[in-house]
């Protein structure tokens, strides 16, 4: 990997690699059982050995950690649980020395409940400018017990809290489409947009290479806040969903812009939840986000129709505004790949197959997103329910069980818990001792290994120059397999049926699993030239 020069600079995330550290689950050298900012420093010569060109870290501001961070106290400051400004400074600065940017998560729809404005809004009556920066509203009835509108939080139960008035009475309601320590801030108030630009100055300056934006098609809620058509999943809403994909939020993205455009060479990646490719468009135009986090291949099946379709619309949604696509086939809120192809739990297969996808999604043009322990081929670890820590488990009535196990510390080195990730067995998610074979210790000299895979795969896609190209070219496949070409001459095949088949014409680069008698295997895929 080799930083960009010249006038390319201002543009390395259009083909980047960007790693996602989840920083309470990647290293802790602290000794308290959870990541933090010196033990991401200790990884930098793994992020290299990897080749990824940037990082992007959860959050690590100040936070009661209601949400793991996703409720920030006081969004200019780092979390003690972390380290502090002097470590995070250092480490910006000890990744650019190895060419790794460093991107870090905005939290713009909400902030904690015990961020200082919010307990001023608490303090102050009704109709105060301190209720005024989030969304109060009276109850419904003669007595106002009923919440203002029946929305429900995407972790469960109401989206209304109602408060004690400082007299004692029962008071207003107020919104958190999150949990009840997540008060979602109104952006009709100009005080909140002037906070977030201050925010972003603030890490811009730090030297901070640009933001992922939490909940990005959050924030506008619209006029009146109509009542929900039907209920929805928990983690679940519609694009039709009156919670979220307001026309107003394109106006708050335009005004994000309006700073990172300030800073050459950054950019902003939303995370943007919409089904229809015509409203993801939307956000990715020129003056809104650079990029959109797109979950279109974390969300579809090893199967290679709804493959093809999701790489289609992908292609088309983001060429109708002249933007960059994206890829990704896990992160932090999601399953991981493995244990999504898993059939009846085949992690044998899953792993097959998540291999041959990130193949897949390194073949594409555009920007790759890889969660940590993807590299490592790390299943989701079925917990026990009293290590659940997700506050969609009680959210919900301890009904679903949430994100934590795919949030489970990532296994380094040794021969049973924890792994090398901390000097305590007490980590904050317990760890699988069947993790063993899939350490980086494990895998890092084996050259069929998943890791070996990955580094593989990520130098290739620098060092080849049939990688160039805005598109693809699909060609005639084998039921159940997908076949393209890139301009610059790359053809990627991939194998999604239980047959094994011939190979496209060309030089092999790389395959996912080895060949079986000259045919490309099941659940495999090849790069050839």
């Amino acid at each position: 990997m080799s930083a960009p020069t010249g006038s390319d600079a201002d543009a390395w995330w259009r083909s980047a690699v960007v790693y996602q550290i989840y920083p309470r689950s990647f290293s802790d050298l602290s000794g308290d059982g959870v990541g933090d900012l010196a033990g991401i420093i200790d990884k930098l010569g793994y992020l290299e050995l990897l080749g990824v060109d940037a990082v992007w870290l959860s959050p690590i501001m100040r936070s009661p950690m209601a949400d793991h961070g996703y409720d920030v106290s006081d969004p200019r400051d780092i979390d003690p649980l972390f380290g502090d400004l002097a470590t995070f400074d250092e480490l910006v600065r000890s990744a650019h020395d190895r060419d790794i940017r460093v991107t870090m998560d905005l939290v713009p729809n909400h902030t904690s409940d015990q961020h200082p404005w919010f307990t001023d809004a608490l303090r102050s009556g009704p109709g105060s400018a301190a209720r005024a920066r989030y969304i109060f509203a009276d109850g419904r009835g003669p007595d106002g017990s009923t919440p203002p509108n029946n929305w429900t939080s995407v972790f469960g139960g109401s989206a209304w809290s109602r408060i004690r008035e400082s007299d004692g009475t029962p008071g207003q309601w107020y919104l958190h489409l999150f949990a009840p320590e997540q008060p979602d801030l109104n952006w009709e108030n100009p005080e909140v947009l002037a906070d977030l630009q201050a925010t972003m100055r603030f890490w811009l300056d730090r030297g901070v290479d640009g933001f992922r934006i939490d909940v990005a098609h959050g924030m506008a809620k619209p006029e009146g806040l109509p009542d929900m058509a039907e209920s929805v999943e928990i983690l679940r809403h519609t694009d039709d969903d009156p919670r979220f994909n307001n026309e107003g939020v394109h106006d708050i993205h335009r005004s994000i812009r309006s700073v990172m455009d300030e800073y050459p060479g950054t950019f902003n990646v939303g995370e943007v939840w919409v089904s229809s490719p015509e409203e993801f468009a939307k956000y990715v135009r020129s003056d809104e986000l650079h990029l959109g986090f797109n979950f279109a291949l974390a969300t579809v099946d090893f199967d290679a129709a709804q493959i093809r379709e999701a790489v289609d619309t992908s292609l088309a949604a983001t060429a109708s505004v002249g933007a960059v696509p994206t890829w990704t086939l896990s992160n932090h809120d999601v399953p991981r790949e493995v244990s999504r192809y898993a059939p009846d739990g085949d992690l044998a297969t899953g792993i097959s197959r998540a291999r041959a996808m990130i193949m897949f999604e390194l073949a594409l043009p555009g920007t790759a997103f890889i969660y940590n322990g993807a590299e490592l081929g790390l299943p989701d670890v079925d917990l026990p329910d009293d290590a659940l820590v997700d506050p969609v488990w009680e959210n919900s009535g301890y009904t679903d069980r949430g994100r934590d196990g795919c949030r489970v510390p990532l296994p380094w080195e040794g021969d049973e818990p924890p792994f090398g990730f901390s000097s305590t067995g007490d980590t904050w998610l317990p760890m699988p001792a069947a993790w063993r074979p899939l350490t980086v210790e494990a895998q890092l000299e084996d050259i069929y290994s998943t890791l070996s895979l990955y580094r593989q795969a990520i130098e290739l896609r620098y060092a080849r120059l049939e990688f160039s190209g805005d598109t693809v070219q699909w060609y005639g496949a084998p039921d159940g397999c997908l076949a393209f070409r890139r301009p610059g001459g790359l053809i990627c095949a991939l194998n999604a049926s239980d047959q094994p088949v011939p190979l496209p014409p060309g030089q092999i680069l790389l395959v996912s699993t080895p060949l079986e008698k000259g045919l490309l295997a099941p659940n495999a895929a090849a790069w050839l030239v």
